[in-house]
């Protein structure tokens, strides 16, 4: 079987026939709150990628913090002449430069977690359909055991065994996340199994390794596509409850959940801005992602159109 060319799916066809990548990119557009939401979230991503450049003060260094600013409200100037948008900490810390520092944070935990957990989960879950009989029972037993637990319990005990830490945040939703693309992944492949491009494969006795990650994989990518992209959203939630339980990412790397933790204390006080913002921004990040997501599950599988 002849391999698709890069020209013939970007590229266009005779006759003015679209491309699956054309057809994809137009399904998608035709959602107005699914390219709102996909705006936003390049929108934030850029944000915590060049926030170092992008933020008014960087507020985790201590030579840049002024104490006789702390609690100021937002839109207010400060001793030193500079105006902080949406007010400052405790400790004088800029809001705004904070929520720029905390996304990179959460978003590097929500990919990064999802990255990997889609790589262990997937690759698991395409063993056990592909080899079935104990290896199959093993797996699935092992995710239908994971699945029981609660994500918050099995995360929360993990990072008591492990301690704080950016890194140790990422191990634990992978450890909890992984059982759900397994399962996807062990779904789709019993489908694509008893295919007959399979069945040539394994009459040519091509390695099971090829079988399995040249022609499963690809085949079974779109389900597993769509939980990634919830799985991210998904991520960002846990991180910033394990964060506001104090449990998650250290105070020295701050997310969005630990800078809405740090100002709750102050919010019966009438100090709301602290907590507030981090929030917002925590819920607009998660419903861009989400609003991304539901519309690429409704492009890549029709059948769960409304």
């Amino acid at each position: 079987m002849a391999a698709t060319s890069i020209r013939s799916i970007f590229g266009g066809r005779k006759g003015g026939e679209q491309t699956p990548f054309r057809r994809f990119v137009a399904e998608f557009a035709a959602s107005k709150l699914a390219v709102l939401g996909l705006v936003v979230l390049s929108m934030i991503g850029l944000i915590a990628i060049f926030a170092p450049w992008l933020a008014p003060q960087n507020p985790y260094d201590l030579a840049q913090l002024d104490i006789m600013d702390g609690m100021l409200e937002p839109a207010t100037t400060g001793g030193s002449g500079f105006t902080y948008w949406l007010g400052t900490d405790e400790q004088g810390r800029d809001m705004l430069s904070a929520i720029m520092y905390g996304l990179r944070i959460s978003l590097f935990v929500g990919a990064g977690s999802a990255v990997l957990a889609f790589v262990v989960g997937a690759t698991l879950g395409l063993v056990a359909a592909y080899f079935g009989g104990k290896t199959d029972a093993l797996i699935m037993r092992w995710v239908d055991l994971q699945l029981s637990f609660p994500s918050i319990l099995v995360a929360l005990l993990i990072l008591a065994l492990l301690g704080r830490g950016v890194m140790n945040v990422v191990m634990a939703l992978v450890i909890v996340e992984w059982a759900y693309y397994a399962r996807t992944a062990r779904a789709a492949a019993l489908v694509e199994r008893s295919r007959e491009y399979v069945e040539a494969a394994q009459c040519l006795a091509l390695p099971t390794r090829r079988i399995v990650f040249r022609h499963l994989l690809p085949n079974c990518l779109p389900p597993l596509i769509v939980i990634a992209t919830m799985q991210v959203a998904s991520a960002i939630a846990l991180e910033a409850t394990l964060s506001f339980l104090g449990l998650g990412v250290p105070v020295t790397e701050p997310s969005l959940g630990l800078l809405i933790s740090n100002g709750y204390q102050y919010m019966l006080s009438g100090n709301y801005w602290i907590s507030f913002y981090p929030g917002v921004a925590l819920l607009v990040t998660i419903v861009a992602i989400n609003l991304v997501g539901d519309h690429l599950r409704d492009v890549l599988n029709p059948r769960l159109k409304s």
